[in-house]
């Protein structure tokens, strides 16, 4: 099941002070010459307390958006046919994408799906390449195809209102994808594929947490 977003308190002191830990970490590694960063600090540092703060609030925004999905019995020992074929869907695939399938790990699984961020988006489109980009913001990686097949296996319809998918390479380095949609007509589908287009914002990304 979604796992909902509860209502947050705000930001406490002792938050305030990890931030603190992190950054005085941070810009002691920096190696910035003291003279002009004590410029920069006199002249912008009210200005960059607000970008810090900007920077923060984009990445809170972006997780509190996340919905949740746990499911059990991911049967790993299947092969990549029998794993889509358990979805019960129709299918559009290439069956040596299939085969490069990623198998995943655990009979147990979180899977977290996001969108992307709006200003990620170029002329309403994502490449695969900034995609990850934007799995890497919300601090995920690409969930297997298998935890993915699985939880459009016990949730049909969650595709219905939410089409998803996961991606990976293949061993020539190229983009590949399952995607579960509902097709016109009503037909409930899967594509396993190469990804030879970009992605438009109708999509819900899962991932797994690193």
């Amino acid at each position: 099941m979604a796992k909902p977003m509860s209502p947050s308190k705000s930001i406490t002191k002792g938050q305030i002070g990890k931030f603190y830990d992190v950054l005085e970490a941070a810009m002691l590694k920096s190696g910035l010459p003291s003279e002009e960063t004590q410029k920069v600090l006199e002249i912008q540092g009210v200005e960059i307390a607000e970008e810090f703060v900007q920077s923060v609030r984009k990445r809170v925004e972006a997780i509190s958006k996340l919905i949740v999905r746990y499911v059990k019995g991911v049967n790993r020992s299947q092969d990549p046919q029998q794993a889509l074929d358990a979805t019960g869907r129709v299918q559009y695939t290439d069956k040596t994408v299939v085969d490069s399938m990623p198998r995943g790990e655990g009979e147990e699984k979180e899977v977290v799906f996001f969108k992307p961020r709006p200003e990620a988006f170029k002329n309403g489109i994502i490449s695969d390449d900034d995609l990850e980009k934007e799995y890497e913001f919300v601090g995920l990686k690409p969930v297997d195809p298998y935890s993915l097949a699985k939880v459009n296996t016990d949730d049909p319809a969650f595709a219905d209102a939410h089409p998803n998918a996961t991606h990976w390479k293949d061993t020539n380095g190229k983009w590949c994808y399952a995607a579960f949609r509902r097709w016109f007509g009503g037909r409930r589908c899967v594509d396993v594929d190469r990804d030879d287009y970009d992605w438009n914002d109708r999509w819900l990304f899962a991932g797994a947490r690193k």
